[in-house]
């Protein structure tokens, strides 16, 4: 089964120009739309985002990072996405400024889900001129659409 990316997320959740410098700001601006999305508390997915990053850094390199989480009071998997266009720190394995975020929360009893999001995400990642689309994107719209391509794509 193939996950389709534009199934769980929606385009209010497409920040295209995140403005905070460091992790925990960023969360917070991911996780505004995803929370009301998502109908969850905002205190409740950023503890569970921090949590997680505590494990170790989702930031995966390469200018990437999917920060996720379980929630147990979720009723589906909600995306959201974002776009830093100068950079910030976000404690990535390579060092280097994470520009590209893609924010994942399931529910607790979302294994096979939350596995095959993730999946599907660093592979589509991996495509270096998905990247760069990303990365010149003018707006959400246009950051949609790109995304939509990719879906329909691989």
């Amino acid at each position: 089964m193939n996950m389709r990316i534009l199934e769980s997320l929606q385009r209010e959740a497409i920040l295209s120009d995140l403005k905070s410098q460091d992790k925990k700001g960023i969360l917070e601006e991911l996780v505004a739309p995803v929370a009301r999305i998502a109908g969850v508390g905002h205190e409740d997915l950023m503890r569970v985002l921090l949590e997680r990053e505590r494990l170790g850094s989702t930031g995966i390199g390469g200018g990437i990072g999917i920060p996720h989480g379980k929630l147990k009071d979720l009723e589906t998997h909600v995306l959201g996405f974002g776009l830093s266009r100068k950079g910030v720190n976000f404690e990535s394995m390579d060092g280097q400024p994470t520009h590209i975020f893609f924010l994942l929360i399931t529910p607790e009893n979302y294994t096979e889900i939350h596995l095959k999001l993730l999946a599907r995400l660093s592979r589509i990642l991996k495509h270096e001129p998905f990247k760069e689309r990303l990365l010149n994107a003018a707006n959400g719209d246009e950051i949609y659409s790109i995304i939509k391509e990719e879906d329909d794509e691989f």
